[in-house]
């Protein structure tokens, strides 16, 4: 019996991570924001946001989230995705409508992500 990779010269993996280019390197689809939630302990969580252009001071913008959204926030420094921003608590919906407004991105370019 023939085994997959040898009938199709390349066997599929459901399990691949889509982020990765077929070159093996990771990569962000270029001009999206993401958005994302990650539980912390108990009901704490954290919301992230990555690939706002390095044009921007990351830093005031930070300040200006946690001056209007109440909350605390500061940007680290991801080894894959660069720079992000993280926010206490789920502000996922007032940093989509925060970025829309004061113009960093239009609606197409959000990706928003968690439960």
């Amino acid at each position: 019996m023939t085994s997959i990779s040898t009938t199709f010269g390349q066997t599929l993996d459901p399990f691949k991570d889509a982020s990765v280019d077929e070159d093996g390197t990771a990569g962000v689809q270029e001009g999206l924001i993401h958005i994302r939630i990650q539980q912390r302990n108990g009901r704490k969580t954290l919301t992230t946001v990555q690939g706002i252009s390095p044009d921007y001071d990351l830093k005031k913008i930070v300040k200006a989230c946690k001056k209007e959204f109440a909350c605390n926030g500061t940007v680290v420094e991801h080894p894959e995705y660069g720079e992000v921003i993280q926010l206490q608590g789920d502000q996922r919906t007032h940093i989509r409508d925060f970025l829309k407004i004061i113009g960093i991105a239009r609606e197409d370019q959000l990706k928003v992500h968690g439960f």
